[in-house]
């Protein structure tokens, strides 16, 4: 819908709005004035029917009054002589107008009356408990279904003798009377125990509606409160007055007022305020279409505008009338606005892709500069860069100095030839250097590795960066920036592990990576799905000749890959953070299989090899624990071997870790000693039972004459400290007796046995023969 069309409509609603509710309000105000009004003519009216019948009541009690006095009447009391007193009453009752009469005694029993038989109670016990507290009693009775308004009087001779009342009918005599009075219309409601008895009425329509919609339920109820009670309804406006309220009869006044009449005015009202609305709104109306057109029209032109803006095009000009005006001023703020917009939109451009540390372009714009270069088709260089040990030079002197490096580096990235060569900043400690292809390539990159490791003075000390570098070019390696990146990404990470400064991207190590994101998605399938496997290998005491313990050793079986070497799942494992799954397997697979082997009587105990992160792990000797007690096995049934470069890694975890497994009764040795960094002192200080000399000192054993000088001394170092020796690699019996000769506790290797299932384990030990070693030449 159009902005001239809604604005239009607003103000067309507004105005019928204000007009409807301003009318109803007058109207409904017009109308309750009316009705109070009506209500309160019916009041006057009832007050004008009481006093009506007051002061008829007072002249019938006139009339008595002469009749209590006369002598005859006095005489005919006192002897009680019928004739004469039902004589006197109907005389004088015809000269009063009276339509009722009646003669009791001083007890109230009927002497004589013109309703009541002779010798009855007092018809009137209430008017006649008034009479003889006050002297005298005037109101309205009912009797006979009828009601009356009646006088009571005493008879003295010249003590009280008896009591003479006299009373007329409120008929239709009487309404009429007070409608000629008042213009209301007047109806006497008589009704005796539930139902009506009597009903007078000088409008018996009008009577009968009011009943029928409003009173009906109270009268069939025997509800007699409506005393002084307004009663609307459709017709009419009501008024109920009780005339009388006894214990089973009840008589009411009902004053009526024809709504007609009251709302007559009203109505032609009503449509005088209709026709000055229409008038209103037509004029409304035509005032609406010309505002609506005056004052959308500038507005659509600065809506133009906005598109234009929105678009990215630029306007020079807009006409909003005066500037002083509100859509002057709108025109203003949207040149103003539009030239804040490109500045905004400059600098989000500029931070969208560049560094915000470095200010080195970002990942986005080296596609972009690359995308641009391939599209020219000239050859280039991309050299992808990583600070090695970033985190621990920012763990040593700080974030803030860590930050200083990498802005140190991208400064100089910055300075080299910018002709030819542009850096940028990936993620984290990633830097990129971007060359175009030229036969300087040797030089120039020496060049650049010593420009690079130049010392940056971090705090007063001296820090030389080491960088290793991954390197592709194009289009030898690859024809869109995604390629590239990812393969120098790969030449990166083979330079890290080969731990060598430089790697350049080969044929064939794409495929690798692929096998490794293969086997890193699938370790989780192989687990869940029973493909990896436990082989067991014996070591042999070498005091015994006996086996009775045996290292555990992981398996993988890949349904497309095959066999899947060890060391290449378990780094990969620990790279992705699955090792701690693996471990929990491993460890829940060994514990039931050292359970099957002791129902069947073997008694073995196993080692398992730990990882840096599980020594790290807080849960591990939680698991462990829980495993030992759920197999119902001996501590001592498990040992685990960790590598000396775990141990390093942080020497107070890993010596709280040990130290626990300790105290649970497990035993732990060293795995791999001699290929890592610690010391006789560190090793002192840790909770180990066991050295296990690394193969590569033992496999050669018996034809090098160093590696069995170091194989004695690290017997002969662990015997000091209190710690077994265990030697593997054992690759012939010649290296199994020097080992044996100089003191080594276990040996393990292929000449003992290979590793082996689980299942073939048990039929091996019962055909294994006890070896005959030598005895050491020294003590031990």
């Amino acid at each position: 819908m159009r902005f001239r069309t809604r604005l239009m409509l607003v103000l067309l609603t507004v105005v019928i709005l204000s007009q409807l509710v301003t009318g109803a309000a007058f109207l409904r105000a017009t109308q309750n004035d009316i009705i109070v009004k009506g209500n309160q003519r019916l009041e006057v009216g009832a007050n004008v029917f009481h006093q009506l019948l007051s002061a008829r009541g007072e002249q019938l009690g006139n009339n008595i009054a002469i009749l209590a006095d006369d002598f005859g009447f006095k005489s005919a009391v006192s002897t009680q002589d019928n004739e004469t007193l039902y004589s006197v009453l109907a005389n004088h009752g015809t000269r009063a107008n009276a339509d009722i009469v009646l003669l009791t005694d001083l007890d109230g029993r009927v002497l004589a009356g013109s309703h009541h038989a002779r010798d009855s109670a007092m018809p009137f016990p209430q008017l006649f408990e008034r009479a003889n507290l006050n002297g005298s009693a005037v109101g309205v009775v009912v009797t006979e279904g009828e009601p009356f308004e009646f006088a009571l009087l005493p008879v003295r001779a010249p003590h009280l003798i008896g009591w003479v009342g006299m009373g007329f009918l409120i008929n239709e005599a009487v309404t009429s009377e007070i409608k000629a009075l008042t213009g209301l219309d007047v109806s006497i409601v008589t009704y005796q125990e539930g139902r009506i008895s009597s009903l007078s009425s000088s409008h018996p329509e009008a009577l009968a509606m009011a009943l029928i919609s409003d009173n009906s339920e109270q009268l069939q109820n025997g509800d007699y409160s409506l005393t002084g009670q307004m009663t609307p309804d459709d017709e009419y406006l009501s008024y109920s007055s009780t005339l009388y309220a006894g214990d089973r009869a009840q008589t009411h006044a009902l004053l009526q007022l024809s709504r007609n009449e009251l709302l007559g005015a009203y109505r032609s009202l009503h449509w005088q305020l209709l026709g000055i609305v229409v008038l209103i709104l037509i004029f409304t109306a035509a005032v609406a279409m010309w505002s609506a057109r005056s004052i959308s029209r500038p507005l659509m032109a600065l809506a133009s505008a906005a598109k234009q803006i929105g678009r990215g095009e630029r306007v020079e000009t807009l006409a909003g009338g005066s500037q002083r005006s509100e859509t002057g001023q709108l025109a203003s703020t949207l040149l103003t606005m539009q030239d804040e917009i490109a500045k905004r939109e400059e600098v989000l451009h500029y931070q969208s892709r560049h560094d915000l540390l470095t200010e080195l372009p970002n990942r986005m714009s080296a596609e972009e500069d690359m995308g641009r270069l391939i599209s020219t088709g000239a050859p280039f260089i991309l050299m992808r860069l990583s600070i090695n040990n970033f985190r621990d030079i920012k763990d040593t002197f700080g974030y803030a100095l860590g930050d200083i490096v990498l802005m140190t580096l991208a400064k100089r990235l910055k300075q080299l030839d910018e002709g030819e060569s542009t850096a940028y900043r990936l993620d984290g400690d990633e830097l990129l250097l971007m060359r175009l292809e030229n036969e300087t390539r040797p030089v120039w990159r020496d060049w650049l590795f010593a420009a690079l490791a130049q010392p940056i003075h971090l705090d007063q000390s001296p820090v030389s960066p080491s960088l290793s570098v991954g390197e592709v070019h194009y289009p030898t390696h690859g024809d869109n920036p995604q390629h590239l990146l990812r393969r120098a990404d790969i030449a990166l990470d083979m330079a890290k592990r080969k731990r060598s400064v430089y790697q350049c991207y080969q044929q064939g190590q794409d495929e690798q990576h692929q096998r490794q994101l293969t086997l890193i998605r699938d370790l989780k399938r192989a687990v869940d799905q029973s493909e990896l496997w436990m082989a067991y290998q014996p070591k042999v005491n070498t005091r015994t000749g006996r086996v009775n313990q045996c290292e555990a050793l992981m398996r993988w079986q890949h349904p497309t890959l095959g066999f899947i070497p060890p060391d290449e799942f378990i780094e990969l494992a620990e790279r992705s953070g699955q090792i701690g799954m693996l471990t929990s397997w491993m460890l829940s697979h060994i514990c039931a299989q050292l359970a099957r082997w002791k129902e069947h009587d073997y008694y073995l105990s196993v080692a398992v090899n730990l990882s840096t992160s599980d020594v790290m792990d807080p849960g591990l000797c939680q698991r462990i624990a829980s495993l030992l007690k759920q197999h119902r096995l001996d501590a001592r049934q498990l040992s685990v071997e960790v590598t000396e470069s775990a141990m390093m890694q942080d020497v107070e975890v890993a010596t709280r870790t040990l130290l626990e497994l300790g105290g649970m009764g497990l035993s732990i040795a060293i795995d791999d000693y001699g290929t890592g960094y610690s010391s006789l002192a560190q090793i002192k200080r840790l909770p180990v039972n066991e050295l296990k000399i690394d193969k590569s000192f033992v496999l050669a054993l018996d034809t090098q004459a160093d590696d069995f000088t170091i194989v004695r001394s690290t017997i002969e170092m662990g015997h000091s400290l209190g710690l077994k020796v265990v030697a593997e690699g054992v690759e012939n019996r010649a290296s199994a007796e020097l080992l044996s000769e100089v003191g080594c506790d276990y040996l393990q290797g292929y000449w003992i046995a290979k590793p082996m299932p689980c299942d073939a384990l048990p039929a091996w030990l019962d055909a294994f023969e006890t070896l005959s070693l030598p005895t050491p030449a020294l003590p031990v």
